[in-house]
């Protein structure tokens, strides 16, 4: 019984160790982190996010490791079984430490988008593609630190990769597709565009394989991105956010057409004014055009501040424009066809 104390002692001591490393890593993930929030935000601004994401969860998994490395150290186990260890060790240290690097790189992509919003493409795209390379060049260091030759994997994986680059040629496409849209800058996430297919809304995001657009109807339509590639595309943010908006209006021939101009003008004036949407500054244009079937048809140019901003401009105006024309007792005929019949003796 007292040989078998000092073996009981160290099982106790090592038990103890592992679990105090544990709650180490916990109190660390749990209270410390949380509470230094806003002391990192004074120090890093917008990328405190990026530095509480990333190390998020790894002190208990840091916990873990150096818990089971201490507590191995304590009791005496075989030393075949301790390399083992120190090697799992080692293994999960550096993967810890590859998705720490990935995470911190992706991240300030994605806070380098918002803030360049406008100038360079925001897409979860490049945060993917960064990561992606990170974990890539990770995995190849850590067999390379392991013992494993990596340039036979990496003749391997040339091999391989044209088989499947062939087998994944549509993914590959929506990929190259998808870069070549953000590089190209055509289009860009929060844009207005319409495809030549009928699709329309904003881009919401252009990820490795599709596009995703918001309908008006609040509806998300998801496009691969070599269709975008492929399509004629009207981009109603291009070059400026800004764009006029034709409303046909016929007019009766009896009509006074200098009279029908100038009060055209005053209620066109009047909606730019008053509604959202209008360009204040913008002075409305009345331009007849031809001499319709029943009517003298006229199109009014107005000016919005956005695409979606011509619904309610529209609205206003032609509500505006029917009651006022009625007050000054100007006629919109009905489309009608008046058939004049000759006597024949």
């Amino acid at each position: 019984m007292i040989e078998q104390l000092p073996e009981l002692q160290s099982m106790i001591v090592a038990s103890a160790t592992y679990l105090l490393c544990i709650a180490v890593g916990v109190i660390l993930s749990k209270v410390i982190f949380h509470r230094f929030d806003r002391i990192a935000a004074l120090f890093l601004g917008s990328y405190y996010e990026v530095s509480g994401k990333a190390i998020r969860g790894m002190p208990m998994v840091w916990g873990i490791i150096i818990g089971s490395y201490g507590a191995s150290r304590i009791i005496n186990i075989d030393t075949h079984w301790l390399h083992v260890l120190e090697t799992v060790t080692a293994v999960v240290g550096a993967l810890s430490a590859t998705i720490i690097v990935a995470r911190i790189l992706s991240g300030i992509v994605r806070v380098y988008d918002e803030k360049a919003q406008g100038i360079f493409p925001s897409a979860s795209i490049f945060a993917s593609l960064v990561e992606i390379s990170v974990y890539v060049i990770g995995v190849l260091i850590l067999l390379q630190n392991l013992g494993f030759s990596i340039a036979p994997l990496l003749t391997a994986l040339g091999v391989g990769g044209l088989a499947v680059a062939l087998a994944l040629q549509e993914t590959l496409s929506n990929l190259f597709s998808g870069l070549h849209i953000l590089l190209a800058r055509h289009i860009k996430v929060g844009d207005y565009i319409k495809l030549s297919t009928g699709e329309e809304g904003n881009v919401v995001d252009i990820s490795w394989r599709n596009t995703i657009i918001k309908s008006l109807p609040d509806t998300m339509i998801i496009v691969p991105n070599q269709k975008i590639a492929s399509a004629i595309i009207t981009n109603y943010y291009m070059p400026d956010k800004e764009l006029s908006i034709v409303v046909p209006v016929g007019v009766s021939y009896d009509s006074n057409l200098e009279y029908v101009e100038q009060i055209t003008i005053e209620v066109a004036r009047e909606v730019m004014l008053s509604v959202d949407g209008g360009v204040t500054e913008f002075e409305p244009v009345v331009r007849f055009h031809s001499f319709g079937a029943s009517s003298i048809d006229v199109n009014v140019i107005l000016r919005i501040k956005e695409y979606v901003n011509q619904y309610k401009v529209k609205h206003e105006f032609i509500k505006r424009l029917h009651m006022r024309y009625r007050q000054e007792g100007i006629e919109i005929p009905f489309p009608i066809r008046t058939v004049h019949m000759k006597q024949v003796e």
